[in-house]
Parts: structure tokens; sequence; C-alpha cells
């Protein structure tokens, strides 16, 4: 595995990837064992990924090679996160409803949702900062609040709607 720091405008991001996918886009130090701490072409790709977007460039997501390790519920959630466009919000209820509709069930709950974006491993390109409560309110988000409202405030104020 390999590993690099990037400095945002909202502080230290920890990127993580093996030699073929990324693995992790956390706002803090990750713990892991054996990891070199050096860069690869997937973390420079990565990297240039995030200049991109806090330039207000809007790049494109799937061109990141990503690895998204979780339960087969999660992975669903996630890839379903990818789905909220730049410059938009989604609600918790929202996703779960897509969710279900995707899964073939009935419904889905809206806290099972949640707690699964609460563990999205790979921060701002699989956009969990872009889901919102149901009133509009900003609920939960692990890199922690301010963050949240910085990367919302940020992608108003930087999209283009076509």
């Amino acid at each position: 595995m390999y590993l690099s720091k990037y400095l945002s405008p909202i502080g230290d991001i920890f990127i993580l990837s093996d030699d073929s996918a990324l693995i992790g886009l956390y706002f803090s130090y990750p713990k892991y064992d054996e990891v070199k701490i050096k860069e690869n072409k997937i973390i420079n790709n990565v990297k240039h990924w995030l200049d991109e977007y806090f330039k207000g460039a809007n790049p494109d997501p799937n061109k990141i090679d990503t690895h998204l390790q979780g339960t087969k519920f999660q992975i669903f959630v996630w890839n379903e996160l990818k789905n909220i466009p730049y410059g938009h919000t989604s609600t918790y209820g929202e996703i779960a409803r897509n969710v279900a509709k995707n899964m073939g069930k009935s419904h889905m709950s809206a806290q099972a949702v949640g707690n699964a974006i609460s563990r999205n491993p790979i921060s701002i390109i699989v956009p969990c900062h872009r889901v919102i409560g149901s009133k509009g309110d900003l609920i939960g988000y692990a890199g922690g609040m301010e963050k949240k409202e910085w990367l919302l405030k940020h992608e108003m104020e930087t999209k283009i709607d076509l």
C-alpha cells in the first residue's frame, strides 16, 4: 500500500492506495501497518483530481479508479452517492429510496443508509458530504461539520448549471 498527504484549503487529506486503485481519502491519518509512505501513479492522479476540485473545475470522479472495501450494502450505498451531481445535494431518505429501488426492495431505512454513508472510506470523490437531512439541515460528516459546510459552499459557488 501507498500513502501520501495532500494539503487542501480545508486541511490535510491523506490518500491511501494499492498498486491499482484508490482505497481511502481521509481527513485524519489512517493507521495501517506496512504502508509505504510514498506516492504512485494512483496517488498522483488523485492529487491532480483534488487540485481540479478545489479550483472549482468539477472533475469526473469516474476518472479515479477506486477499490471500495466494505459490505455489499455499504458499497451499494457508496456507489449511489456518486450519482449526486456536483453542487447539488440529496437527503438520506432520497438515497434510501433509490437504494431500495435499485436493490428490488419496497423500502429501505434512511438510518441504515446513514450508517453506511458514515463509513465511506473515500471522502470527496465519493461525495458523502452532499447528503443532508430531510429538512435541509447538515447532519453528520466524519471529517467534521465545518468541512462538510465548506465543501458544499465551495461546490454551490463554483457549479455551472447547463
